[in-house]
């Protein structure tokens, strides 16, 4: 059987070059539209079945974090539901996945994928628990919509938060991140939901970036544009996604806002944001820290000793969610950042950072979030 690689499907991307023999097939990753940016990659391999093959991603060199590539392990599955780490290495500038396939066709992506057809699912079931409306605030450049789930009624004594994910779609945890905070936020019987519902409403937006989703991109919308650096002056015609949360969010306020991300070097998850903003408050930083601290004890996967260093003071990036957020309303915006890799500091060798990791990890952050309501 000829050997045969196909990405043509929802989230899919590589080129391959060469697949004449299973030893050397050549691949490279398109670049997201109208951009430089490219690392994520998702394709499916047919006809090596019980046969070593090599698959070089000659181009990994150029990608947009090349470090990212360094000590990592590509994902594989043969039935889309199971993903497990297969040996990768990072040589002269060339990503090559060495793997012995069982079975006749088997998926290799960056990370555990999260489709767009993964996330109406998602849309679907969360939209039937009691307490829950679906909005659609508009649509994205490809036509798709842009989805806003919303739990629990607006009262005056009631605080808003809110909750975005994948603004750089390749960041695919972050919607597995979702699927979990969902999951238990949405459960009738947990103590810690119920007091959450009682006393704020959640707005819900579990894909900030349908288009570059769906695309197979890893950084940008169908424009090209980074999502998380339009915050400030969002257009219809550039990144009607930021313009359409951001009009919604004006709309009803924000008390607290988490902006869910995946980084692709450092093997840790972490928080950052907010701590370089012009009128950066001592009531943000005491939150800040009682949601940090708070989420320490609830999960052992987080840590804050490394992550990304502080801005200085009144020199943050204000075209970042989390940066305006805080700016806009005065209140606690982070963002979340989860490993492409593994968390070091608990590896698992199998499967890594993972979907099911990454949801335990989604619904360990209500501790923080009632922790927050209570300070």
């Amino acid at each position: 059987m000829p050997l045969h690689i196909n990405s043509n499907f929802d989230s899919g991307n590589i080129v391959c070059t060469r697949a004449a023999e299973p030893a050397d097939i050549r691949l490279t990753i398109q670049k997201d539209n109208n951009s430089e940016f490219y690392q994520w990659f998702h394709f499916r391999l047919n006809g090596a079945k019980d046969t070593p093959v090599n698959l070089k991603i000659t181009n990994a060199r150029d990608a947009a974090y090349p470090k990212g590539f360094e000590d990592y392990q590509a994902v594989a599955s043969s039935d889309r539901k199971t993903w497990t780490r297969v040996p990768t290495s990072y040589e002269n500038g060339i990503l090559t996945i060495a793997h012995t396939p069982r079975t006749d066709s088997v998926w290799y992506a960056y990370f555990a994928p999260y489709t767009m057809e993964q996330h109406a699912s998602l849309i679907a079931r969360a939209q039937l628990a009691d307490g829950v409306s679906l909005d659609v605030l508009g649509e994205t450049l490809d036509g798709q919509t842009m989805d806003l789930l919303r739990i629990g009624e607006p009262a005056p004594e009631k605080q808003n938060f809110w909750a975005i994910a994948r603004q750089h779609p390749g960041e695919s945890m972050a919607e597995w991140w979702m699927e979990g905070f969902l999951d238990r936020l949405l459960d009738p019987s947990d103590r810690t939901a119920r007091a959450l519902r009682e006393r704020a409403v959640f707005h819900i937006v579990p894909n900030m970036n349908p288009d570059g989703s769906r695309r197979g991109h890893l950084r940008t919308n169908a424009a090209g544009a980074n999502l998380n650096r339009e915050w400030s002056k969002p257009s219809m015609d550039r990144s009607p996604e930021v313009f359409l949360v951001r009009q919604r969010m004006q709309a009803t306020g924000a008390n607290f806002c988490l902006d869910v991300h995946g980084d692709e070097a450092l093997p840790y998850n972490f928080l950052a944001g907010m701590m370089g903003i012009p009128s950066l408050s001592e009531r943000q930083k005491t939150l800040q820290k009682v949601f940090s601290d708070t989420l320490l004890r609830a999960s052992p996967e987080f840590q804050t000793k490394y992550g990304y260093p502080d801005a200085r003071p009144g020199k943050g990036n204000m075209t970042l969610c989390s940066n305006w957020v805080a700016e806009e309303f005065g209140c606690l915006a982070l963002t979340l950042e989860m490993p492409f890799k593994d968390n070091v500091n608990a590896p698992d060798a199998t499967h890594g950072w993972s979907p099911d990791r990454s949801k335990a990890f989604g619904a360990a952050h209500l501790d923080a979030m009632l922790a927050v309501l209570n300070a």
